[in-house]
């Protein structure tokens, strides 16, 4: 016999309040562990990965889920302080991006070292760059009589879908980061891929939930 709508609707808001809990679980233990084994203040490189896990990893994973429906932090507030929490989110994971982004290459020419040499500097840097143009595309939602060439509906649209698409660059550099010598001298074993798993659990976290949210609904109204 098989299961009814309701109970098969009733199991996947539960699946997805629990992997959203583990998403909100997971970007914070992740971004302790590695404040823990950078030790921020020891060094001038100290200071980029904790940053960066600060800005993709913790910041930018709650800004996105502050929206979702099943596991928003702030779900019974109105939409109005759930768009302002989602852009002080969104900016402090800008600011911490961009000093991070700057540190890592002062840090360089202190060393002599060349930029953007591996896949994780040349994506690191899409992706810091894609945030800021996503960040200030974002403006036009704010003020929608600044961009009056696409209605709001659809611009609110190639946000989301923009949003994503960043957010899933960001754990991609995330775990290259994990992939260079400096991380896997001090992380290994069972730590190593513990925390591979990290950026990849809440990858496919926030896209199911930003696209049943938002995009797979945006389409069925069109």
């Amino acid at each position: 016999m098989a299961p009814s709508p309701d109970v098969d609707s009733r199991l996947h808001r539960a699946l997805r309040l629990v992997s959203g809990a583990a998403a909100h679980l997971t970007a914070f233990a992740f971004t302790i562990y590695i404040s823990c084994v950078a030790q921020p203040g020891t060094s001038l490189f100290s200071w980029h990965p904790f940053l960066m896990s600060l800005a993709f990893s913790f910041f930018m994973t709650e800004a996105i889920l502050v929206f979702s429906p099943d596991s928003s932090l702030l779900r019974s507030f109105s939409r109005k302080v759930r768009v302002r929490a989602h852009w002080i989110l969104q900016l402090l994971s800008g600011l911490c991006a961009v000093l991070g982004l700057a540190i890592i290459y002062y840090n360089k020419v202190l060393h002599e070292k060349p930029h953007f040499s591996t896949w994780h500097g040349l994506l690191g840097l899409l992706t810091v760059l894609w945030a800021l143009i996503q960040n200030g595309a974002g403006i036009t939602l704010l003020y929608p009589k600044l961009v009056q060439r696409w209605t709001l509906s659809t611009r609110k649209l190639y946000h989301a879908t923009s949003g994503l698409l960043g957010y899933l660059l960001g754990c991609t550099s995330l775990f290259l980061g994990m992939c260079s010598l400096w991380f896997s001298a001090n992380v290994t074993g069972f730590s190593w891929y513990l925390c591979a798993l990290c950026p990849l659990l809440t990858g496919l976290v926030v896209m199911n939930q930003v696209s049943n949210a938002y995009l797979y609904r945006k389409r069925s109204q069109s």
